[in-house]
């Protein structure tokens, strides 16, 4: 786990599973708490943590995405488009980062 928080591919890859799980959680724990049990505390909790790993997987795929030297229409957009998708995160992650070969960087 360690070997994966020294490449920016790596780092990547961690945000975009605590994103996309952020984004689980807040679809289908919290929402529905929120309107069917009349218990706004989860969306209240989980909504600015999901919002920051949002902007967190946006900034650091653009970067990757110049580090990689990705072609926009082929590859950036993506990624980019998965963030917004329930469970498209997880499949970017199998599909697309798990096969680039992570370039060590120093922190």
């Amino acid at each position: 786990m360690i070997a994966h928080l020294r490449s920016r591919i790596g780092r990547l890859r961690l945000i975009g599973l605590l994103e996309g799980s952020s984004l689980l959680l807040l679809l289908f724990v919290a929402v529905p708490m929120k309107y069917y049990w009349n218990d706004p505390m989860a969306t209240r909790l989980l909504g600015p943590v999901h919002g920051v790993l949002f902007l967190l997987f946006i900034f650091n795929t653009l970067s990757v995405g110049v580090e990689q030297r990705w072609v926009f229409r082929r590859t950036t957009w993506k990624v980019l488009l998965a963030c917004i998708i329930p469970f498209g995160t997880f499949y970017i992650d199998r599909r697309i980062l798990a096969r680039i070969k992570p370039q060590n960087d120093t922190l």
